[in-house]
């Protein structure tokens, strides 16, 4: 256990506290959010077990209130209105609140009522993956858990299979393997890593494709907290030019030259001046020039 955190004499102002906890390692939490969870007047929890194992940790004590999926549309209004003379942090078992949980109502209503917002940040199990996948980190999107069943899983995955970025997902031990599969199926055999474990003793980053990586963990389902890390699809192949022609020829039958070259260009990503070109000559071919 860490030295007792020495509590400050300074209230904190009322208002609502952000306050991101570890996601293993309880050495990660930063010497600011454990003075904010020993000076907030209570705190708002996942799981008060998980909460109060971080704070005795540190050696405090501290009010706690479920604050949940199930229980948070009841205990909402409740908070907002401690929050009008009292400071409430808000934790989540691991990791930065708001993440893949229903913080961001509690945030939204308590700015709506006046109240300040104040933000500690740290760990994010997401952001740390993506540190450990060795994939591009220009541009990601945080796709959280997917759907169990199979149809809606294989339409999420449809909808982001375009999206030119690095996928990051959360997924359970049982059904990675399946998520993994689903993944090749509707993304491509992509490059991607398996990371669980993160700060733990423990920790890995398992890389392959997908569909490798889906046969390694087919009869062998890991344990622990997993996040999948995808690279994002390869350079589009570039337009086919007979669908850029009957396109062009489409669109001359309800516009003129340029407005038809230009819409043409910009849903093809193709050259304007070479389409205008190209549509002169069609107009004049159906013309009879």
């Amino acid at each position: 256990m860490t030295s007792p955190v020495a509590i400050s004499e300074n209230p904190l102002d009322p208002g609502l506290y952000i306050v991101a906890t570890p996601i293993g390692n309880l050495a990660d939490l930063s010497p600011r959010a454990a003075d904010i969870l020993s000076r907030a007047d209570i705190v708002a929890v996942e799981d008060s077990r998980v909460t109060a194992g971080l704070l005795r940790h540190i050696g405090i004590k501290r009010p706690m209130v479920p604050y949940h999926d199930h229980n948070a549309e009841g205990v909402r209004p409740g908070l907002i209105a401690r929050m009008a003379q009292e400071a409430v942090a808000l934790v989540s078992d691991a990791g930065t609140p708001l993440i893949s949980d229903p913080g961001y109502k509690l945030v939204r209503d308590a700015r709506a009522a006046g109240h300040a917002v104040v933000t500690i940040p740290g760990p994010c199990a997401a952001i740390a993956a993506l540190t450990l996948a060795g994939l591009p980190t220009d541009r990601f999107l945080f796709c959280g858990f997917l759907p169990s069943k199979a149809k809606a899983r294989a339409d999420a995955i449809a909808e982001v299979a375009a999206v030119r970025a690095t996928l990051i997902l959360y997924e359970s031990g049982p059904r990675l393997a399946a998520c993994l599969a689903a993944l090749a199926e509707g993304l491509g055999d992509r490059d991607a890593a398996v990371t669980r474990e993160i700060t733990k003793r423990y920790e890995e980053a398992v890389t392959g494709t997908l569909t490798t990586l889906a046969a390694r963990y087919a009869d062998s389902p890991p344990r622990g907290e997993i996040v999948i890390v995808v690279a994002p699809p390869g350079e589009a192949p570039p337009p086919d030019a007979a669908d850029a022609d009957a396109a062009l020829a489409e669109a001359l039958t309800r516009l003129p030259v340029a407005k038809a070259a230009g819409e043409v260009a910009k849903a093809f990503g193709l050259d304007r001046k070479d389409l205008y070109a190209r549509a002169l000559v069609m107009r004049q071919a159906a013309d009879g020039g």
